[in-house]
């Protein structure tokens, strides 16, 4: 059996074990779509899905460091009517805060909102090209999480987890549905911003699926992908002769151990040959109209999240199946003029706003926004007090897991939907609480996966990404 049958005979024999397939299920799926299965010799073929997706990829815009909900999406009037008063101790009783001390004083948004669209939804001054797209966005502002700090909330909101060791939501889909592009990596991650997020490669690591799931960092300097050029007096025929040695010596390995990793070693050697002619190609932007440049607001050789956000685009044009971009640099606590909100939350806004919208809008205009599904996100939200750390005067807000927004567009979202709400004061959720499991098992659903049923065996027990938990978010539905 060679490396690609041996990989086929894992990967096909856990995911239908797992979701319920039969052998007559399997028949059918290839009488009725013989071109799913055209590449029956490729271990990464796609796979069937549960039932008919409503999407085929997905695009995670992952605002790490958790924007200011109630400065951005979730106008709260009564912020404002009752700034700098002490929120009423009843409503902090017992809670537990990342650095707020004492009683802490509520406070207003410094921005103002209107509502825009034929759905009305509230956008802040600080988002004006993404107020002009809020009828293709559904907004969930009722999100909350069990995590109140960076590292464990960004890998829970990635992985349904918040100690690491759990495979991303993107290793997940990759692993249930395969790739629909033979020369891409399925899953692949852009950063910008600061820093790399708090949770570092856990969040968007494979955990104990095999590492061919795990997501495929795009470097923000030199090359995309590391080793994806040959070194100097390294022919392309010298480099497909040492591959073809290293397959040779792998197989032999494989023949003897039968270990799944090392036909995901022989696969990941022979991506990165294919990836030689095919990642060049893709992160060359400069071939893009100039209208699409203005659009996006890119910059030819420069690394940004509006670059990032139109390298995206053209990986689901090829049929990357998951494309997750990092932004840091939301953690608006106030300390100083550094993290503030009335000078650093307005940057993030300039660095974002124009970038995302476009996105939507190229992805509509090319015929692509219905099959694929944009989220837009952080890890938590933020308090309505004013979190005044060590008594300063700059303006923010401390970390809040309880209420926070999320809007979600594209491959089966009802467009201009709404859903849940928090209370006057933005501090807890008052109408269809949503937690973490809720939005990757609506996630999962839109992409044709029932998420109780893509499982993985592991130490004795079947894994999901949504643990035990987790029910589909009707409400969004288109």
């Amino acid at each position: 059996m060679n490396s690609q049958e041996a990989l086929k005979q894992i990967t096909r024999r856990h995911f239908f074990k797992q979701a319920g397939f039969s052998l007559g299920a399997m028949a059918l799926a290839s009488l009725l779509d013989e071109k799913a299965f055209a590449q029956g010799s490729d271990p990464f073929a796609p796979k069937p899905s549960h039932f008919a997706p409503k999407a085929k990829n997905i695009i995670y815009l992952f605002m790490a460091g958790a924007p200011s909900q109630i400065d951005l999406f979730d106008h709260k009037p009564a912020l404002n009517r009752y700034d700098g008063k002490n929120i009423p101790e009843e409503m902090i009783r017992g809670e537990r805060f990342a650095f707020i001390k004492g009683a802490p004083k509520l406070l207003g948004s410094p921005y103002s909102f209107k509502q825009y669209g034929q759905s009305g939804a509230s956008v802040s001054e600080l988002l004006p090209h993404t107020a002009q797209i809020v009828d293709d966005l559904a907004f969930v502002r009722s999100v909350h999480t069990t995590q109140f700090n960076h590292a464990p909330a960004q890998i829970f909101m990635n992985t349904g987890h918040q100690i690491i060791g759990r495979p991303s939501i993107g290793s997940w889909l990759t692993y249930g549905l395969g790739s629909e592009n033979r020369d891409l990596p399925g899953f692949v991650v852009l950063l910008s911003g600061l820093s790399d997020p708090d949770g570092g490669k856990s969040c968007w690591g494979s955990g104990f699926l095999p590492t061919y799931y795990q997501g495929v960092e795009f470097r923000r300097q030199g090359d995309p992908v590391l080793f994806v050029s040959n070194p100097p007096g390294m022919s392309a025929n010298a480099r497909r002769r040492s591959l073809d040695a290293l397959k040779d010596l792998n197989q032999i390995h494989l023949d003897d151990t039968g270990d799944a990793e090392i036909s995901t070693r022989i696969e990941a050697y022979e991506m990165a040959y294919r990836m030689q002619t095919s990642v060049p190609e893709l992160t060359d932007i400069s071939k893009e109209p100039e209208r699409v440049h203005k659009m996006y607001g890119t910059e030819t050789g420069r690394s940004s999240f509006a670059n990032n956000c139109l390298l995206a685009r053209r990986l689901v044009e090829r049929g990357v199946r998951f494309v997750q971009l990092y932004h840091r640099g939301w953690d608006h606590h106030g300390s100083g003029g550094g993290d503030d909100l009335l000078n650093s939350l307005p940057n993030l806004c300039r660095e974002t706003d124009r970038a995302a919208a476009a996105l939507l809008t190229d992805l509509r205009e090319r015929g692509l926004l219905e099959s694929t599904l944009v989220i837009w996100g952080g890890e938590f939200g933020r308090t309505p007090m004013n979190e005044e750390r060590f008594g300063s005067k700059y303006l923010g807000r401390d970390h809040h897991p309880r209420a926070f927004t999320v809007w979600l567009a594209g491959g089966g979202i009802k467009a201009g939907a709404s859903v849940g709400a928090t209370d006057e004061l933005g501090y807890n959720p008052a109408e269809d609480a949503v937690d973490v499991h809720d939005l990757h098992a609506t996630a999962l659903h839109l992409l044709g996966l029932d998420h109780t049923r893509l499982t993985y065996r592991f130490q004795g027990r079947e894994f999901r990404l949504t643990d035990v938990s987790g029910n589909v978010i009707r409400k969004l539905l288109a």
